[in-house]
């Protein structure tokens, strides 16, 4: 098959449309179309049923656009390798993280990272679902539990707890709690039992409802509990990570707190040697090392 028509197939497939495949390859309409007809010709095959709202797949345009996107990740990666045969840092770098870690820890990080390598270009994908890194759905990722795909490197980086913090501010108007029944007189702020949540984070919201809350905010995702927090609307249930960047909360009931939740950082075996793994590798283990070692010297002081 003619591998410029098998590309311009796949970009139509992924388009969903002519017009926009056409945009994407810097094509007419009318060129993508002769090409999409001269390949269903020569496969004596409809790879498309075609209706106003666009094109969908037939089921032989299904098989073929499977197989086209197995070739487009066999090229990325060989793509990623060359380039990383070279001694510089450089190109793009998919990452994958939990949207309240990516947000909250990673994100305001990066700087340090673009400073080191200026020409490094991060596609930071912040979501709960865990992307398939052997199918190259990421370059590496970063999540709260260890990863059970396999061919994976996984390093553990550290363990996080989610904890109750509340502003000075707003514990001053509204009273430090000492037992955990005395949460039934605060709002508590928390992620919504039924949103996506390590199992540790969400037993402890279970056993924090339970006792009678006057008050409850849920959102589904830590970088809205915080600020909820911040802006002085109640008690919170954040990982204990978040202390090292805001300052200004304090730790409420210090004998609650969730399980310990393992902090893993993983990629492909095949990209053992990218440069560019390595080097995000080497900074986020050097951030988290900087981490522990002043929550070491807070506990000593």
């Amino acid at each position: 098959m003619d591998w410029d028509k098998l590309r311009i197939f796949h970009a139509v497939a992924d388009a969903g449309s002519l017009t926009h495949a056409g945009d994407t390859l810097h094509l007419s309409q009318s060129a993508v179309s002769r090409q999409i007809r001269a390949l269903e010709e020569s496969l004596n095959a409809t790879l498309f049923h075609r209706h106003a709202r666009g094109l969908i797949l037939t089921e032989q345009g299904e098989l073929l656009f499977d197989a086209t996107s197995a070739m487009v990740r066999r090229l990325d990666t060989a793509e990623a390798r060359i380039r990383d045969s070279k001694e510089e840092v450089f190109g793009e770098l998919r990452v994958t993280t939990a949207i309240g870690f990516g947000c909250l820890w990673l994100a305001p990080r990066l700087p340090k990272l673009y400073d080191r390598y200026p020409d490094l270009k991060i596609d930071l994908m912040l979501e709960e679902r865990v992307l398939d890194l052997p199918m190259r759905e990421a370059d590496v990722a970063i999540r709260m539990k260890e990863p059970s795909q396999a061919d994976l490197i996984r390093r553990k980086l550290m363990s996080v707890r989610m904890r109750l913090y509340a502003t000075r501010d707003y514990l001053e108007s509204a009273g430090m709690p000492t037992t955990l029944a005395d949460i039934s007189k605060h709002r508590l702020i928390c992620q919504s039992p039924s949103a996506f949540q390590v199992a540790a984070g969400a037993s402890l919201v279970q056993e924090l409802i339970a006792n009678d809350v006057r008050s409850l905010l849920t959102v589904n995702n830590y970088f809205g509990v915080l600020q909820g927090v911040v802006n002085n609307l109640g008690i919170g249930v954040l990982p204990d990570y978040l202390l090292d960047d805001f300052p200004e909360m304090v730790r409420v009931l210090p004998d609650v707190e969730s399980n310990e939740v393992p902090v893993f950082l993983a990629y492909p075996e095949e990209l053992r040697n990218s440069k560019r793994i390595g080097a995000f590798r080497d900074f986020v283990t050097e951030e988290i090392f900087a981490y522990r070692k002043r929550k070491t010297e807070e506990s000593a002081a």
